[in-house]
């Protein structure tokens, strides 16, 4: 692998050179993950990056062209596109989302039934609003959380099933006839409210949510190797996939060489479909450090990058006072969500080294990345086991990289 790494970036070297060690002794020498690849940089500049672990079962290391699914980090890409439309005047936060999805007109909140009864409901105390979805106070849900009546018709329906069940019109039509848990604005709870917010796009885009993707971010951004399919040219760069069983621990889910993301999925999934390397996510983190631009080119406005990274819960709120989610990808406390990101209010309460201001998101098979521009600081954290609340790295990696600065 070509070393990437520059020395003079404002990280003590010997104390970031901890982190290789640390995950080969704690998570690769005991099976606990089958890879790990970190990429740290400041300023833009790539202080460390390692790749250790092999990126399938008996074969060859993992490198800088591995292909990785990056579940949820998906979600940040399409907020990103959404905030582009908004710039150009085609939609706005309180746009209410029926407007664009007429499926959604006749929406209520739950108020009885399921598992074979049929729902009740009672009205919603005020409209969807886009805001709701990229905030995740929708009220939706996912249908893996397995809490609630409405989850299980998700899953009874195949709502998040990728492949031959519904396209993204269809999904929305079948979503528009569930119920939500509680009215927008009221709660926070982690769902396809970002699926949802792709359909949105489509519609006011007239085209697909893969060429929008293509158009609009990856080819300006040169994040060549990011996809919702992996081209037969390079299923051999994509990685093995595993979760983790209790009492087995970690056992194949998705083998690299005849994968799900090797297909064109029916439903384009914004919330979570893509495959990427991380040095394409890199680049798309340096546009966010760059206040929207990167190369020269302007991919969304320094204000509106500003606005999405503000804390946007209402009353100022926090994760662990409005969240109801059994799953996130966030330490609750101290922890507010912004435009398609969680926002850090108080390194304190989080318990882990940070910045107020510091914003990032994290992927169901354990990929994370995170964006400080208090300290000119980005991670992109690369492996292949779901579920992400295994094992504690994404903040051990924190630790070891904040100990580091200069």
């Amino acid at each position: 692998m070509a070393d990437y790494s520059r020395p003079s970036t404002g990280f003590d070297t010997a104390r970031l050179a901890r982190i290789e060690p640390f995950v080969k002794e704690n998570y690769l020498d005991n099976g606990k993950l089958p890879n790990a690849q970190v990429l740290v940089a400041h300023r833009g500049e790539i202080a460390h990056f390692s790749s250790q672990g092999n990126a399938r079962e008996g074969g060859k290391a993992i490198d800088e062209g591995s292909l990785f699914r990056i579940a949820s980090m998906t979600k940040p890409v399409t907020s990103i596109a959404f905030i582009m439309l908004l710039e150009e005047g085609k939609v706005a936060l309180d746009t209410p989302v029926h407007r664009v999805l007429p499926e959604f007109r006749e929406l209520g909140v739950y108020n009885g039934g399921g598992g074979g009864v049929p729902f009740a409901t009672k009205p919603l105390s005020r409209p969807m609003l886009m805001l709701d979805l990229l905030r995740h106070t929708s009220g939706l849900t996912y249908g893996f959380q397995n809490r609630s009546n409405i989850d299980l018709a998700m899953r009874e329906g195949k709502f998040e099933n990728w492949h031959g069940n519904l396209d993204l019109d269809g999904f929305i039509a079948a979503l528009g006839k569930l119920p939500l848990e509680f009215s927008p604005g009221d709660e926070w709870n982690y769902s396809v409210s970002t699926d949802v917010l792709g359909a949105v796009i489509q519609r006011l885009e007239g085209k697909s949510l893969d060429q929008v993707f293509a158009d609009r971010i990856f080819g300006p951004l040169g994040m060549s190797d990011t996809s919702f399919a992996v081209p037969e040219s390079k299923v051999d760069r994509l990685t093995d996939c595993y979760t983790f069983v209790p009492g087995k621990g970690r056992v194949m889910y998705d083998r690299g060489a005849e994968s799900a993301w090797s297909r064109s999925p029916k439903l384009l999934s914004g919330g979570g479909g893509l495959v990427s390397t991380a040095l394409d996510y890199h680049r798309f983190c340096r546009m966010l450090l760059g206040h929207g631009e990167l190369d020269g080119v302007r991919i969304v406005g320094r204000k509106t990058l500003e606005l999405m990274t503000m804390n946007h819960l209402p009353g100022g709120s926090d994760l662990a006072a409005m969240s109801r989610s059994l799953f996130s990808e966030a330490a609750n406390a101290g922890t507010g969500f912004g435009l398609g990101f969680a926002v850090n209010l108080d390194p304190a309460r989080s318990m882990v080294m940070g910045s107020a201001g510091e914003f990032y998101w994290g992927g169901m098979f354990s990929t994370a990345f995170f964006v400080d521009p208090v300290e000119q600081v980005t991670m992109v954290f690369m492996t292949q086991l779901s579920p992400s609340s295994v094992y504690p790295i994404r903040r051990e990696l924190k630790t070891l990289i904040y100990s580091a600065l200069l």
